[in-house]
């Protein structure tokens, strides 16, 4: 087995040890080499002084007997070399017993956090070999340490630095040949021995003589002292004590730099007091926050700091009542910077037991509410500090409040230095402060602060929610669901991502571009000069137009697919659309021919067809009691001219689709509500590019404003990224007051209140109108159980053709479930009403009270259940087709 680990000599007379594989122990039998001369030993050159033989014999020594008292009995010299071979091999042996006694590392618990304490290593500090140095060397070999020996002062320190050991025996029986209490001094001095415990061998006294005073060694810089024994178990029980008892404590104590690092670097600002409110500790994030340097508070009690007078005048005897029982306390806080500004807090202050489990210190983590007048304050004294060249704040101020859910924010694009631009950061903190001071406040801003004065007198509790609630509120997409969460079926996940999202990504060269000149030539079937031109055939249909059951198809089929100019022209007349915008009959005829032309006809569901069904379920809505007297006639007027343009020069694709080819359009309008965008935009160019048609010509300025945007609005409201939104806030605005008011009312007047109240808002009114063209836009469902079969394949086949195209061309699949080799018809109807039409027909019929409608919503709906059941595919059973 091996037994001579390397052994390297410095020239100052340490002896560095290089373990072996089978030996941690440097003290081994070595074999110096010196020319042809093989000498047993080691002899070791020192720069001592002359008290000290200039050469000191290091001879190697045999292991203590491995039973009986492990003293060995110290032989001559020339008896130990003679004996030096069969030692290296007891000596190996008993190492590598030892080496099983203790692990090579140890696992040590601080708190919550667990350590791994690597070997022991320990420094002996000896001028001569003797039994008291061979004891404590046998000793470190049974414990399994590393043990090194220093001969004189200089190798010690030498090898300390080297080597960092926790534990250093210092041989103190005699001052012949170097100060022990100058060599602990010294090392003392050193950083590395903050957390190292140092021994003191000192001599044995007499039964008959005084006990010395151990306060010498102490205020030396010695933690212990060692009354000098050299029985191995004496010197290993010591050892093991201080292992347990001082390494141990220092070791989780050097452990905590970790933990302070980590409070450095926090962005919460923590403060640790005593149980006196003497401030013990605060973070650099602390400073920032309240203006002060770390030597300007520690040691301060909280007393002597200046308080803000904006907190309530019992709010701190009501802190120090829960804290002073161990009980955490948290809530708003008023403090005062230094500069005198007063900020707003989230204080959260824990009281920590300690010793004779007594509360020893309060730890509080402090946050800045997210309020104007914080930011202002923060804002202000940065650009002060900069404007008195106070620079000596970090650079890492963040001024702005942190968002729990985000990273925070470091502003250093307002706080970083450039030499050469002073003009230019005076200006943008000028601007910043400006800003800040602003009295323009939005409505959600008033929200918010309103709720954070509530949270000043409330308990913590509801302070904890209206934090969450404030949380929320800060969001883009208050209206919006977390979508896919809902439904897990493909069919509906890919309703969601082709009609709720915009294209995927951009592919030059497959630009799609479609044309106005897409649709097919119409018959010549002559246009009627009046309503009352219109012929026989068409106008029996028309008697029927009010009633929910019209059949749209039989009206396109005997009008060769031109049912928007007829129906218009009822519908229109019936609600009084010429007299309102002061133009002629014929005006109007030609606008709705001229709509109508640039509809396609060739696409199988968006045509004039669908505008025409749109216009009339629009007409049927505005009938209904509530929603007539929630409404102005600008509102009526509105309603129905967006339903018919609504979808004019619709290419048969969705937004997704011409997002991802690349289309004009979707260049033009940024990937965003492309289509519905284009329906207005170009119904108002038809519309003023010809006298002839142009509906508006004669209409008051102070109309055509109001008219237009509420066009816009309606059709913009129709793109279905925004529809929970939508549905969304008509819930919470329209149906949850007015419930709460017909509750509250059992008066006959009631309902008639409650539109009287709708009317006071336009908001209210602009909510009803973007609910009802959404409504009226999909209301397929809600039709009689024909006309929604004929609907479905429609669409459906809309969805194929373009899912045949994205193939042809290369682009995303938006919509897979729409294969026409694979789709199944029903799924995807059962799909489409419980995600976007139960929930938004269930709040409409809530206020416009529509029976009919929901009752055929549930029939159709049980005519889908009833086919995926059955595994049909289809649209109908193939028994029940011809």
């Amino acid at each position: 087995m091996g037994c001579a680990p390397s052994i390297h000599v410095s020239q100052s007379g340490v002896i560095y040890c290089r373990d072996s594989d089978e030996s941690n122990s440097p003290h081994q039998t070595t074999t110096i080499s010196q020319g042809a001369a093989t000498l047993h030993g080691l002899f070791i050159k020192t720069d001592a002084a002359d008290s000290i033989p200039s050469v000191l014999a290091y001879q190697s020594r045999p292991a203590p007997p491995c039973s009986g008292p492990r003293r060995r009995e110290r032989g001559e010299p020339g008896a130990a070399r003679a004996r030096a071979p069969h030692c290296c091999a007891i000596e190996a042996e008993t190492q590598t017993s030892h080496s099983s006694v203790k692990a090579s590392t140890t696992e040590v618990q601080i708190g919550p956090m667990r350590l791994t304490q690597d070997p022991i290593q320990v420094l002996l500090i000896f001028a001569k070999e003797d039994n008291q140095s061979d004891g404590f060397w046998w000793a470190c070999d049974r414990a399994g340490y590393r043990c090194n020996i220093a001969r004189t002062p200089e190798s010690a320190i030498e090898c300390f630095l080297d080597k960092h050991q926790e534990i250093i025996v210092i041989d103190h029986r005699s001052s012949r040949y170097f100060d022990a209490e100058a060599i602990c001094r010294s090392l003392r001095a050193t950083k590395p021995s903050e957390h190292t415990v140092i021994l003191a061998v000192v001599p044995r006294t007499s039964s008959d003589q005084e006990e010395t005073s151990v306060l010498p060694l102490l205020h030396a810089g010695f933690d212990r002292r060692f009354m000098e024994n050299s029985s191995i178990t004496a010197c290993y029980n010591e050892l093991i004590q201080i292992e347990h008892g001082e390494v141990r404590s220092q070791f989780k104590l050097r452990a905590c730099n970790a933990v302070f690092t980590a409070l450095d670097h926090c962005q919460e600002a923590i403060e640790i007091t005593s149980e006196d409110h003497v401030i013990q500790y605060v973070n650099p994030a602390f400073e920032r926050m309240m203006g002060y340097h770390k030597g300007e508070l520690i040691g301060k009690e909280l007393t002597e700091l200046p308080k803000s007078d904006k907190n309530r005048a019992d709010l701190l005897d009501t802190i120090n009542t829960f804290i002073k029982k161990g009980k955490e306390w948290q809530g708003v806080y008023y403090a005062r910077r230094k500069s005198g500004d007063s900020i707003q807090q989230h204080v959260k202050i824990t009281p920590v037991i300690g010793q004779g489990g007594k509360i020893r210190h309060f730890v509080s983590l402090k946050r800045l509410r997210c309020t104007n007048e914080n930011n202002k304050q923060l804002y202000k004294s940065h650009r002060d500090e900069k404007y008195t060249g106070d620079n000596s704040q970090s650079e890492s101020h963040s001024f702005r409040c942190k968002n729990r859910r985000k990273d925070s924010i470091d502003v250093k694009s307002i706080t970083s230095q450039s030499s050469d631009a002073p003009s230019l950061q005076t200006r943008r903190y000028s601007s910043m402060a400006r800003i800040h001071s602003m009295t323009i406040e939005a409505p959600i801003t008033k929200v918010i602060n309103i709720i954070n004065a509530a949270q000043e007198n409330s308990p913590i509790t509801v302070a904890e929610a209206l934090d969450r609630v404030l949380e929320i509120l800060r969001t883009t997409e208050l209206y919006s669901p977390q979508l896919g969460t809902k439904d897990e079926d493909p069919h509906t996940s890919d309703l969601v991502g082709g009609l709720m999202t915009d294209g995927l990504r951009r592919l030059s060269g497959n630009e799609y571009v479609f044309s106005k000149n897409m649709n097919l030539s119409h018959s010549h079937l002559s246009v009627p000069v009046t309503i009352n031109d219109v012929p026989p055939c068409i106008t029996q249909l028309l008697d029927n137009e009010e009633s929910w059951d019209f059949n749209i198809f039989e009206l396109e089929a005997v009008t060769n697919k031109r049912p928007l100019i007829y129906l218009g022209l009822k519908v229109f007349a019936r609600f009084g659309v010429a007299e309102f915008l002061n133009c002629s009959e014929a005006t109007l005829r030609a606008w709705l021919q001229m709509i109508e032309a640039n509809y396609h006809s060739s696409n199988s569901y968006h045509n004039s067809t669908h505008a025409a069904d749109v216009l009339h379920a629009t007409a049927f809505f505005l009938g209904k009691e509530r929603v007539k007297g929630s409404l102005d006639h600008l509102d009526e007027v509105a309603a129905l001219i967006a339903a018919t343009i609504h979808d004019v020069d619709h290419p048969g694709r969705t937004n997704s689709f011409l997002c991802n080819a690349g289309s004009e359009l979707a260049v033009l309008y940024n990937d965003t509500a492309v289509l519905e965008s284009h329906h207005t935009a170009l119904a108002f160019q038809l519309t003023a590019k010809d006298s002839k048609c142009n509906i508006f010509k004669n209409i008051d300025r102070n109309h055509y404003r109001p008219l237009r945007q509420a066009i816009i609005d309606m059709v913009l409201a129709t793109e279905m990224t925004k529809h929970f939104e939508h549905v969304n806030k008509f819930v919470n605005s329209i149906n949850k007051p007015m419930a709460s008011e017909e509750n509250s009312s059992h008066s006959e007047g009631g309902d008639c209140a409650c539109t009287a109240n709708v009317k006071n808002f336009p908001d209210n009114q602009t909510l009803i109108k973007r609910m009802m063209i959404k409504c009226a836009d999909v209301a397929n469902p809600c039709r009689p159980l024909e006309l929604c079969i004929e609907w479905a394949g429609r669409i459906s086949e809309e969805y194929f053709a373009q899912t045949d195209e994205e193939k042809r061309q290369g682009l995303p699949v938006v919509m897979p479930v729409f294969d026409r080799n694979t789709c199944s018809i029903p799924k995807s109807q059962i799909s489409f009403i419980d995600y976007f039409i139960t929930d938004m027909f269930d709040a409409w019929d809530a206020f416009a009270h529509l029976p009919v409608l929901m009752q055929h919503l549930a029939n159709n709906y049980k005519h889908w259940k009833t086919l995926d059941e059955l595994k049909c595919k289809s649209l109908r059973l193939p028994s029940e087709n011809n």
